[in-house]
Order: structure tokens, then C-alpha cells, then sequence
């Protein structure tokens, strides 16, 4: 216990007495009818709003709209198994309310249900339904994501590239889920880890991939898999040392780094996944919370006009 409390952050207080693991096969029915009665309520503040017969977005507005909004894209957590778009009311409320922006976060597919490439599909096309708005300035929006919504988010980043319809003007990518290959690590040490082990990450990719696991692995569908990274938008990182996503993260942000792409790493000492999620009161999840604000205020209100 003593090891427990030491390896973890000072001000995450809850660290030591939460599970290593969170979504099994058996449990992972009766996550999902729990998170359904939410997704289908419409937000405090805010609107439910379709992109087209499959997919629907969440939808918050400030209360002086701009003649044309910066906005922004989100792209809920969940290992790509579990989750909901409402997940993301809180974050998006608060964009919304203390930037003057319009944020939205996408309900995307989930695996195993709907494999790669259907839940990056959906968000490209919340991207593009976002663009098209009438209120919105296609020149200024932001996507993220955390954890595996900030794996999509990459992922969106790239595809958004490729396709060269839609340029996103900044990646907010928290704790995100980049590379399957972790899954085969066999040297993380699973004391340090709290919410999202091994056996969660080997869940979801396993799902996410579909039949393309056991051939070649799409590069969009793994963006640390992806060779060229150049010419993507600048990029605002955040991961936790004790995350079992750490290390892909800090490869992904050097790879990005020497690409020439502009990027900010915040790594939190002692943070597990999740962390500011969980213990969101806690100073160091307020801190981190803040500096993803800034990051966004930063480009979403660079040149634009608050009147």
C-alpha cells in the first residue's frame, strides 16, 4: 500500500483504491443499457442534432453567438466499445460558456458492432455536417478527443488530410489511444495502472479492428501506425506517467515534433487514465483541464472577434 500511494500523484487522492480494469466481455452488455438512458436525453443547455440517419451529434451554444463561431468537435471516450457523446456534456458546456464557441461532440458507432472504419467515418461526418453550418467559420475548427475518442480524433486529423475538404485548425488529444501494438507489451507494469489495463486495451482493439487484426493493420485505423504525419494541424497532448498509454503518446508527439507539425506535450506526473475525469476537482485535473482550455482559446479566438 505504501508503494500504491507513492507512485500516483499527491493530489489524486482516489488512486490507490480504484480497479486496474474497468470493461470486461461480461460486463460490457450492462455498461452500455446504463450509458443509453443518458444518450438519449438531451443535453442541459443544449441540443441533439442529426447529420444524417446514423449519426447525431450533441450541440452547445454560447449565449452571444458570433455572426460566424469558431467550434469545436469532440469525441467521447470509451475504448470504442462503451460510451456515449453525452459523456462529453461537461466539456463541452464549459468550451461553450467560457470561450463564446460552439461545441459539439459526435455519437459515433461502436465495436464490435460496427468495426473500423465506421466510427472514424461518423466523426468525419460530424466534421464535415459542423463545417457546412451556416453560423460556424470553416477556417476555425478544432477537433479532440480523450482516450480512445482521442485516438479517433487523430485519426480524424489524418483522414481530414487526405481528403482535403475540411482543415481543422488545432488536435486536442487527451490520453489518447493511438497504437495497437501496445497491446502486445509485455513489459508495463500493471501496478501502476488504474482504470484501463492490458486486458482492456487488448478488448478494444480487438473489436475496433475487427477482421483487419489478423491481416495489416490500417494506418487510419491505428494513427501510430501512420508514416507521414507532416502537414496536419498543430497538436495540444496530455497523458499521465502512469498511463498505459504514456509511452505511444510520447512517440506519437516526437513523431509529430520532427514532422514539423507545432505541438504542446503535457505529461502529468503520477497521473493514471482518466484522472481528471474521476478526481475533476482535484488541483492538478483542474490544472490540466485549464491548459487544454488555453490551448483552444488560443486558435478557436485567434483573429476572430468575441462581439
Amino acid at each position: 500500500m505504501a508503494m500504491s500511494r507513492s507512485i500516483f500523484h499527491p493530489d489524486l487522492r482516489f488512486a490507490r483504491f480504484l480497479p486496474r480494469s474497468t470493461v470486461g466481455p461480461r460486463s460490457l452488455g450492462p455498461i452500455r443499457q446504463l450509458s443509453a438512458c443518458s444518450a438519449r436525453r438531451p443535453p442541459s443547455g443544449g441540443t441533439i442534432e442529426w447529420v444524417n440517419e446514423e449519426v447525431s451529434v450533441r450541440v452547445f451554444r454560447p449565449e452571444s453567438p458570433r455572426p460566424l463561431s469558431p467550434a469545436l468537435l469532440w469525441i467521447h471516450r470509451g475504448g470504442l466499445i462503451v460510451g456515449t457523446a453525452a459523456m462529453a456534456d461537461q466539456m463541452c458546456r464549459e468550451v461553450s460558456e467560457r470561450l463564446g464557441v460552439v461545441a459539439v461532440a459526435v455519437e459515433y458507432r461502436l465495436a464490435p458492432e460496427h468495426p473500423f472504419p465506421t466510427p472514424l467515418e461518423d466523426c468525419y461526418a460530424a466534421l464535415r455536417w459542423l463545417a457546412r453550418q451556416p453560423a460556424i467559420d470553416p477556417d476555425h475548427i478544432a477537433i479532440g478527443g480523450d482516450s480512445a475518442g482521442g485516438g479517433l480524433a487523430a485519426a480524424l486529423a489524418l483522414l481530414a488530410k487526405e481528403r482535403d475538404e475540411v482543415h481543422p485548425v488545432l488536435q486536442v488529444l487527451s490520453y489518447p489511444m493511438l497504437d495497437d501494438r501496445t497491446t502486445t507489451r509485455t513489459d508495463i507494469d500493471p501496478r501502476r495502472l488504474r482504470i484501463w489495463s492490458q486486458d482492456n486495451n487488448r478488448l478494444s482493439w480487438r473489436a475496433y479492428l475487427g477482421s483487419t487484426a489478423r491481416g495489416d493493420v490500417p494506418p487510419l485505423a491505428a494513427p501510430a501506425r501512420y508514416e507521414d504525419l507532416s502537414a496536419l494541424p498543430p497538436a495540444w497532448i496530455g497523458v499521465g506517467t502512469n498511463d498505459l498509454f504514456h509511452d505511444e503518446v510520447v512517440a506519437y508527439a516526437d513523431r509529430l515534433r520532427q514532422a514539423g507539425v507545432a505541438m504542446t506535450l503535457h505529461l502529468v506526473p503520477g497521473a493514471y487514465h482518466g484522472f481528471d475525469v474521476i478526481e475533476k476537482r482535484a488541483k492538478v485535473s483542474r490544472s490540466y483541464r485549464q491548459e487544454q482550455l488555453n490551448a483552444l482559446d488560443a486558435v478557436l479566438n485567434r483573429d476572430t472577434s468575441r462581439n
